[in-house]
């Protein structure tokens, strides 16, 4: 299944009924995020924020994997540096600050950025076989999209430690035990499931909807404030000649 994944085209945002689908991938069809996804994902989360008729959007994965991750070339290409963090720095900060509500469609494995985009979204509601995955300590990375505020609130500190800094991996049980994901779907499919959930929230009165989210994210300048802090500490790491050594094994394992 993970053959075919790679090699499946890269869907473009779809608008069905007030919700606006998009999926999570490269723009070559791979499950990673590399610097022109973070650029299409902010431009399209831009659009969507000013575009009346979307209410919800639906964040999914290709077929059996939501993301795997970054991807590992432009770690290892310094010369690729300063663009990666310039998109990725916009994408978190255009997610901290939408407006509207985001669901998560998990299916399959959720792991690095791909799982801490989770921590941005209202709902996750994943399949009973997907995982969820952070192993940014491993790797001699810290953690991204302000997840060092969101993990703790969402997970508990011990949860959030356990998590990023043993880097286990949860099974969708244990992550739903934690509070990263909202439902489990075991029977039928998780992608109509959340649809479904998309389909109530976008029959609601909007004005109330929006201002109920915003009262419940709070004020979006903190989370900000730690995803440039969190960037340039990632930055840094990847400056770190040990770190490029152990992100160079990794990525010849992966091979």
């Amino acid at each position: 299944m993970r053959s075919e994944t790679a090699m499946s085209p890269h869907p473009q945002p779809e608008l069905r009924n007030h919700t606006l689908i998009v999926t999570v991938s490269s723009t070559d069809g791979r499950p990673v995020l590399d610097r022109r996804a973070y650029e299409s994902l902010a431009r399209t989360f831009h659009e969507a924020a000013d575009n009346d008729d979307v209410r919800v959007v639906v964040l999914r994965g290709l077929s059996g994997c939501f993301c795997l991750g970054g991807d590992f070339s432009e770690f290892l290409d310094a010369t690729k540096h300063q663009k990666l963090i310039a998109a990725v720095t916009d994408m978190f900060r255009t997610l901290a600050t939408f407006p509207k509500p985001i669901l998560a469609c998990v299916d399959g494995d959720a792991v690095g950025v791909g799982c801490t985009i989770l921590f941005h979204c209202d709902m996750v509601i994943a399949s009973a076989e997907s995982t969820f995955r952070v192993p940014f300590v491993d790797f001699g990375l810290v953690p991204d999209a302000a997840t060092s505020i969101l993990a703790p609130q969402k997970l508990g500190y011990a949860g959030a430690f356990r998590f990023f800094c043993l880097g286990d991996t949860l099974r969708a049980d244990d992550a739903r035990a934690l509070g990263l994901v909202a439902e489990i779907v075991s029977e039928g499919s998780v992608e109509e499931a959340t649809l479904g959930r998309a389909r109530q929230l976008a029959r609601k009165p909007v004005a109330a909807l929006l201002q109920t989210r915003g009262l419940l994210k709070g004020n979006p300048a903190e989370l900000c404030e730690r995803i440039d802090q969190e960037i340039s500490l990632f930055q840094q790491a990847l400056q770190d000649d040990t770190t490029l050594r152990r992100l160079q094994r990794i990525a010849r394992l992966a091979a």
